[in-house]
């Protein structure tokens, strides 16, 4: 059980360092709003059982002579931590959500007691409405997030079954604590037969992207660990802002569905937001507009049924008639069920029908083996599609595609755009199949292995033109599926970020003010917007930690805020990231700027680990003036940026951005 290690860690680093992190500035937070205080005897009284509980729980353990395992443990803590959100950020917005934090600290409580080794009685066996937890591995923090089930009267747990995956609409007040309430009390919209329900939390309200959008994936994850669920036979729904995730995620992450069902929301940026192109942001913003707007990846939605439903008079109908244009410019009709006479709801009969076209396709799910796949993307963060895989784009931001078949025994036959290298492993005996590739043919001679228990894998790439099988894997710094950018990567799920704060002191007050304040709001902001805590540490303990892994590569992220005069580990990997500072300036690509005014932010693979992040005085770029709809949770810098800190830091931005732009492919310097 936990006691507290966020404050501990932040103490630790308070404490330590010189330059720590202070008071946040004063911007007002959207997300989420802000409740009314308890009367001080209330929240004492909860902090004090939230303590007992805990206690009982590390009692438990030494007299049972047992310690609790990752899922107990998340299973039991997700109800500690949504009451003290609760506190902490004043999520009470009328005086009956008292009974919720109490029924929840119930809840923790009787699971404390009945918890035993090998034995969890309250998902054990058990149908129903069931809350779980699970401790994150992919996202940026290990904070336990919870999730829903619905687990049908007289399941059998021996047989396989479908899951349905239910994203819920926008909740402002909808934090863990009203959250969890909710899933211990209500089954929801859906409830097909002989099929469990998996609600997400997708840390609450943004849209299920960022740490959002991994959550759903590590939900669906720990399900499958718990139950025996087919793989083949899962669905995606969802409506409103639930409806936006399903487009989203849905396009980008077909491969895992048999079926996807969007319901009103949004499916991308400048047209839902009616922005005139005299209001357009800058050029890489727009650009980064391609991370999450879905008719850039409209072919990956040709890989399943997609099934969209509106009601007629539902002004987010315009999300479905969007994507209904991008099917067409691809040759292809999207299905579009609308509910007649309602505006933003289900009308039953046409949910009734849908839910029965979904339960028909998830009789049979999706083939192991697709004889074909679309893949469209314009990141290699979302680089795979069945058994295609970019493994390099040209250029990064630009509509890349792959579309492969099987044409024959061992033959394929693939076209591409804006792909300089792939991968293929449809056959679990890649050596001797005919590939077909744009204008090229070739007979694979050398399948490669990525890791020990992987498929065998055929290897292309491109070479004046024309393409050949690679016989060892690439070495050398480019943007692969690993890390590729933007900032705000780092903050979705290539694993655990720790941030690192200096010990030293910038020769700059302006800098080091700069960072204290910056620092903190970013720590504060992904408390209350993504519901966890990050792992914060010092300079020297970082040091010291990859000193005594002496070979092995670390598997974390690392933030550093500072200078190359106050964070050490910044000035020990300076020369291998592509900021060089000097007396009084700093430069990036051969351009100086002022280190008495200007700070530099970006991202780069770490000098520790190649496939993970280094980040350099940013955490999330979208701020609190985008939080009032989800549309405008965007990122808004790209892989590295110039930020003016005389201009006072805002609800919209760090400071002034003075330019901006992207690494190429090979993570050097390229213009705007």
């Amino acid at each position: 059980m936990r006691t507290h290690t966020w404050l501990i860690a932040l103490l630790a680093v308070m404490l330590s360092a010189s330059t720590v992190l202070g008071e946040a500035p004063a911007i007002p937070r959207v997300l989420p709003p802000e409740g009314m205080e308890l009367p001080k005897g209330e929240q004492e009284k909860l902090e004090t059982r939230i303590e007992k509980i805990r206690e009982l729980a590390q009692e438990k353990e030494k007299q049972g002579k047992f310690t609790l395992s990752v899922s107990q443990d998340a299973d039991i803590e997700l109800f500690l931590l949504a009451v003290e959100f609760a506190l902490e950020f004043h999520e009470f917005y009328d005086p009956k959500d008292l009974a919720k934090a109490t029924a929840l600290l119930d809840e923790a409580e009787k699971r404390v007691k009945e918890v035993g080794k090998d034995k969890s009685p309250w998902i054990d066996g058990k149908t129903g409405l069931i809350v779980a937890g699970y401790t994150p591995e992919l996202a940026p923090d290990e904070t336990p997030q919870p999730y829903g089930l619905v687990i049908p009267k007289g399941h059998d747990f021996e047989k396989p079954c479908p899951l349905y995956v239910w994203l819920h609409g926008r909740g402002d007040k909808a934090t863990n604590l009203h959250f969890i309430y909710e899933r211990m009390r209500n089954a929801g919209q859906i409830a097909p037969p002989g099929a469990i329900v998996l609600h997400p939390f997708g840390r609450q309200c943004v849209g299920f992207k960022f740490a959002g959008e991994t959550d759903i994936t590590e939900a669906i994850m720990d399900a499958q660990d718990r139950y025996n669920i087919d793989p083949r036979k899962v669905v995606l729904i969802g409506f409103s802002m639930g409806g936006a995730g399903a487009w989203h995620y849905g396009a980008h992450y077909a491969a895992d569905f048999c079926a996807v069902s969007p319901g009103a929301g949004f499916a991308e940026t400048a047209r839902y937001r009616k922005l005139k192109p005299e209001d357009f942001p800058p050029a890489y913003e727009q650009k980064l507009w391609g991370l999450y707007d879905v008719p850039c990846y409209t072919r990956n939605l040709f890989n399943l049924p997609t099934i969209a439903y509106s009601g007629e008079n539902d002004k987010q109908i315009q999300a479905a008639q969007i994507m209904e244009e991008a099917f067409i410019a691809e040759g292809r009709k999207l299905e579009h069920l609308i509910g007649p006479g309602v505006e933003h709801k289900y009308e039953p009969k046409t949910l009734e029908k849908l839910l029965a076209r979904l339960e028909g396709i998830a009789a049979k799910g999706h083939p192991n083996t697709p004889p074909e796949v679309h893949l469209q993307t314009r990141t290699l963060s979302y680089p795979f599609m069945h058994w295609v895989n970019a493994e390099r784009l040209t250029e990064h931001w630009v509509d890349s595609r792959i579309d492969a078949k099987l044409v024959g025994e061992n033959k394929i036959m693939v076209t591409t755009k804006n792909v300089e290298s792939l991968s293929l492993f449809p056959y679990e005996e890649m050596a001797g199949v005919e590939i077909t590739i744009d204008a090229d043919k070739l007979v694979v001679k050398k399948p490669l292995k990525t890791s020990e228990g992987e498929p065998a894998t055929a290897f292309l790439h491109r070479v004046g033109g024309h393409w050949t099988e690679m016989t060892r894997l690439p070495t050398g710094r480019h943007k692969n599926g690993y890390v590729h950018g933007p900032i705000d990567d780092a903050f979705t799920g290539n694993g655990k970020v720790v941030v690192v704060m200096p010990t030293g002191k910038s020769k700059h007050e302006k800098t080091s003010q700069w960072v204290k304040e910056e620092s903190e709001h970013q720590h504060t902001r992904w408390r209350a917007l993504m519901r966890g805590e990050l792992t914060v540490k010092t300079d020297k303990e970082v040091i010291d930690e990859l000193a005594k892994a002496k070979e092995d590569q670390p598997s974390d992220n690392y933030l550093l805020w500072g200078d190359v005069d106050s964070n050490l580990l910044l000035a020990k990997w300076q020369k291998e990231l592509p900021v060089e500072w000097k007396e009084k300036t700093w430069s990036l690509g051969g351009k100086s700027y002022d280190a008495a005014k200007t700070v530099p932010v970006l991202i780069y693979p770490s000098p520790a680990n190649g496939t993970k992040y280094v980040v350099l005085n940013s955490g999330l770029t979208f701020r609190e003036g985008h939080d009032s709809t989800n549309s405008n949770q965007t990122p808004k810098l790209p892989d590295w940026a110039a930020l003016d800190i005389t201009v006072p830091a805002d609800a919209n931005g760090a400071g002034k951005v003075v330019e901006a732009g992207f690494f190429d492919e090979e993570w050097k310097t390229k213009g705007k």
